[in-house]
């Protein structure tokens, strides 16, 4: 099953692929596989947290900021050879952080609603 993230002034988007603590906005449509999804997480932001665009501009995620967590399946990591000059496997797997500000409108209720629909044992 997929979900799809529609673009929206209100979703942030942070991955592996960007510098820690940056967000980036989502826009343009895509999916997500949940097939592939090994774990879910749900959580909003208490406090406000200082983030950067991809041109290193800084901005504040303001608190109640809601926030669904995909950490991707082992498939789906990168493996490194070589950790601080010892031999050895790092495996990171693959994740997205979406960040649903308190404007948005909506989109945060209906994934989660898909996703919750997926659960065995909700309450």
């Amino acid at each position: 099953m997929f979900i799809k993230i529609t673009k929206n002034s209100g979703i942030y988007m942070e991955h592996n692929g960007l510098e820690k603590q940056h967000l980036v906005p989502v826009t343009s449509n895509f999916l997500i596989n949940l097939n592939h999804v090994a774990e879910a997480s749900f959580y909003s932001i208490k406090e406000t947290k200082t983030r950067y665009d991809l041109e290193h501009h800084e901005f504040q995620v303001q608190p109640h900021t809601r926030v669904i967590h995909l950490q991707m399946s082992y498939p789906y990591a990168t493996y490194k050879e070589d950790i601080k000059g010892n031999k050895g496997r790092l495996v990171e797997r693959s994740y997205y952080k979406l960040y649903f500000m308190p404007e948005e409108t909506g989109q945060y209720d209906a994934i989660r609603q898909q996703i919750d629909a997926l659960i065995l044992n909700a309450d």
